[in-house]
């Protein structure tokens, strides 16, 4: 939901945002009408938080065989998933924006909800413990997975699309709320091209390059 247009910058808000502020501060002018203005402060700066929380800024997603990073965030890990599969482990903050973006273009193929535990989310266990959303993407030859994995403060996953859907590399398809982290499974057709301490913008950071194609071949 653009809220408003700053010159060349347009800000947008996710409504679930906007749904949360309102909440907040009608809560807050409940607060102020029966006890004061002090003690409603606290929710009236919720609400301004949640507007800044679930922020949408636009992205362009680069051109080439490329993918681009799922989620915004601190890469935490770059790691052997098994002997055919890469990892990269990308940990969001609740500072980080929190849309959630197809890594390359192509076909959900398939979306797997898994309950489970809400460790804290920069731990290794959380890859395969905590509750999850598994998106599968084929595209061009080539198949990458990512997770969308709650935290221990994020216990809200959101995904958009279903199997079948077509989708564009950078395009939104959910959000998790509140902190949390985002996995992404490579086949050895890709190099991974960041590192541990890096942080990337979902949309338009790429986080892999397809090998052995041209920018003919583009994902």
């Amino acid at each position: 939901m653009p809220l408003s247009t700053y010159g060349k910058i347009v800000l947008v808000i996710v409504i679930d945002g906007i749904y949360y502020a309102l909440g907040l501060a009608g809560a807050g002018a409940l607060v102020w009408w029966l006890i004061g203005a002090w003690f409603a402060a606290p929710l009236w700066i919720l609400a301004l938080f949640c507007l800044y929380f679930f922020r949408d800024p636009d992205r362009t997603a680069p051109a080439g065989p490329v993918a681009v990073a799922p989620a915004d965030g601190k890469v935490i890990a770059v790691k052997p998933e098994s002997p055919t599969l890469n990892r990269v482990t990308i940990f969001l903050n609740i500072f980080d924006v929190h849309v959630n973006r197809a890594p390359i273009a192509g076909t959900i193929a398939q979306v797997e909800y898994r309950e489970g535990r809400f460790h804290v989310a920069s731990r290794e266990e959380c890859s395969t413990q905590n509750e999850q959303n598994i998106v599968t993407v084929e595209g061009q030859g080539s198949t990458v997975v990512f997770k969308q994995i709650a935290g221990l403060i994020a216990r809200r996953i959101v995904f958009r699309k279903k199997p079948g859907d077509r989708v564009a590399a950078g395009e939104r398809v959910g959000l998790i709320k509140f902190g949390s982290r985002v996995d992404v499974l490579f086949g050895p057709e890709w190099e991974i091209v960041v590192k541990p301490g890096m942080r990337v913008a979902a949309g338009s950071s790429v986080i892999a390059r397809r090998t052995g194609m041209g920018p003919e071949n583009g994902i």
